[in-house]
């Protein structure tokens, strides 16, 4: 099992900044790969930005250039750096930790950007 805890949302205006943290704890050593996913109301979870085991990373198009996805090992806490935020990146972001077998997520962390 794997726990995840995000943390670090909230409301910001167009253009500022905000950064994500979701420490995991559990059986971490068999996680392959932790992202990031948003929901808006009424849309779909979709992916923001995932990194893997061993340190690539990938990002949507809506986020590149202003989200970096990165990672603190020696404190099993993955981040979403977002800057140049806009009213369109208002949704819950969820982290996500896959094993091979598996798929967890953390509980979702609000994120509203007023014009």
């Amino acid at each position: 099992q794997v726990q995840l805890v995000e943390s670090g949302g909230g409301l910001v205006q167009a253009g500022g900044s905000l950064r994500l943290s979701c420490a995991a704890s559990g059986n971490i050593f068999s996680i392959n790969v932790m992202g990031w996913y948003r929901q808006a109301p009424g849309k779909q979870r979709e992916l923001v930005a995932l990194i893997t085991r061993i340190g690539s990373t990938n990002y949507a198009d809506s986020v590149k250039g202003r989200f970096t996805i990165s990672r603190d090992s020696a404190k099993n806490t993955v981040y979403l750096q977002m800057n140049s935020l806009k009213p369109e990146d208002t949704a819950v972001y969820y982290c996500n930790a896959r094993q091979v077998t598996n798929n967890y997520w953390g509980q979702g962390t609000q994120v509203t950007v007023s014009s």
